[in-house]
């Protein structure tokens, strides 16, 4: 139901667009965010957004750096990181979440930050 693209190799300091693509679902009823894991470290979340785009959270670690958003006419949601940094490497997985609703996970981005 949902598709993660956009991952890849970067150098400290560039920039990559995360993307992830909803099928199947009611997408502009549905919370989307983003997390991350790390080897060895928990499940993060990085970034959420809610149905209508109006609120938006970030963790501490990624404000100002990363934003979030969303095309509900298109289904996808992204997200922008900017001034990227080692300790961003993960891998990103796209979420989806709504009351009542089934929730959904992509299948994993992997981002991976060169120093």
């Amino acid at each position: 139901q949902l598709q993660a693209s956009g991952g890849g190799l970067v150098q400290a300091g560039g920039s990559l667009r995360l993307s992830c693509t909803a099928s199947g679902i009611t997408f502009s009823v549905y919370t989307m965010g983003w997390y991350r894991q790390a080897p060895g470290e928990l499940h993060e979340l990085v970034a959420s957004i809610t149905p209508g785009g109006g609120t938006v959270n970030y963790a501490d670690s990624v404000k100002g750096r990363f934003t979030i958003s969303r095309d509900n006419a298109q289904k996808t949601a992204s997200l922008q990181m900017n001034s990227l940094k080692p300790e961003d490497t993960a891998v990103y997985y796209c979420n989806s979440k709504a009351p009542l609703r089934p929730t959904y996970w992509g299948q994993g981005t992997l981002v991976t930050v060169s120093s």
